[in-house]
């Protein structure tokens, strides 16, 4: 089973300024994303996907594969798709399996990557894996659509009322990981495949970095995250 890791990592970055080369427990972001790749036994192949060059050295410390992405792939509204279409493109090759790590979403281990590549080999019939936690307390329940003068109308028709610890789990993408069958990939251009399972993480390590306020939160977490997760 031939496994390839994504890693896009592009330079610019409105929310966060050097988003992916701002430290977080000491090391860049993206360095993150790398070492979840490296300490796997399941991936074959990793590829770094940028277009800046402090972010490209730090993967080639690393010693995987940096790619440069074309300027037209490194927008602020580009698609992470057509990234990963362009890494087909250019290596050529007959991976059997595609895993997204993208770098706003740290909080993850190799362990969970091995589980992921491992649930795809048992079930065939699964063309994706996608990381999600349960949310309780954000729930569509509470959740509105604001009218004209400011009223509120319910965004789903059930559970308005209902306590949160009665309301039926919902559950929330992470950002972790994004696990897809290459024949898959290529034929519906997506990583939200039809046959897709969850990958159920847990929610207290929750983070997603696109602002300020999130790499506060994610720097908070880390050293907790770590206690819990890394060290036992």
């Amino acid at each position: 089973m031939k496994v390839l890791a994504v890693i896009p990592a592009r330079g610019g970055s409105k929310g966060v300024p050097g988003k992916n080369i701002k430290e977080l427990g000491g090391k860049p972001l993206v360095a993150h994303a790398i070492e979840c790749a490296v300490q796997s036994n399941c991936v074959s192949k990793i590829v770094l996907s940028t277009d800046d060059e402090k972010i490209a050295a730090i993967g080639k410390q690393y010693d995987i594969d940096v790619l440069n992405r074309p300027a037209h792939l490194a927008e602020d509204n580009s698609n992470v798709v057509e990234t990963v279409e362009h890494i087909i493109k250019e290596y050529d090759e007959d991976f059997d399996l595609i895993v997204l790590l993208q770098p706003t979403s740290p909080l993850r281990t190799y362990v969970d990557l091995n589980n992921i590549v491992n649930l795809l080999i048992d079930r065939t019939e699964i063309d994706g894996i996608i990381s999600v936690v349960p949310m309780n307390d954000i729930h569509p329940a509470r959740m509105y659509n604001l009218m004209e003068n400011d009223e509120l109308t319910p965004l789903i028709g059930i559970g308005e009322n209902v306590r949160r610890q009665d309301l039926k789990p919902v559950f929330y993408r992470n950002g972790c990981f994004y696990a897809v069958r290459t024949k898959a990939f290529v034929s519906q251009k997506n990583f939200m495949v039809e046959k897709k399972l969850a990958y159920v993480m847990d929610p207290d390590w929750l983070v997603n970095i696109d602002t300020i306020r999130d790499f506060k939160l994610a720097t908070l977490l880390y050293e907790d995250w770590k206690k819990e997760i890394i060290n036992n």
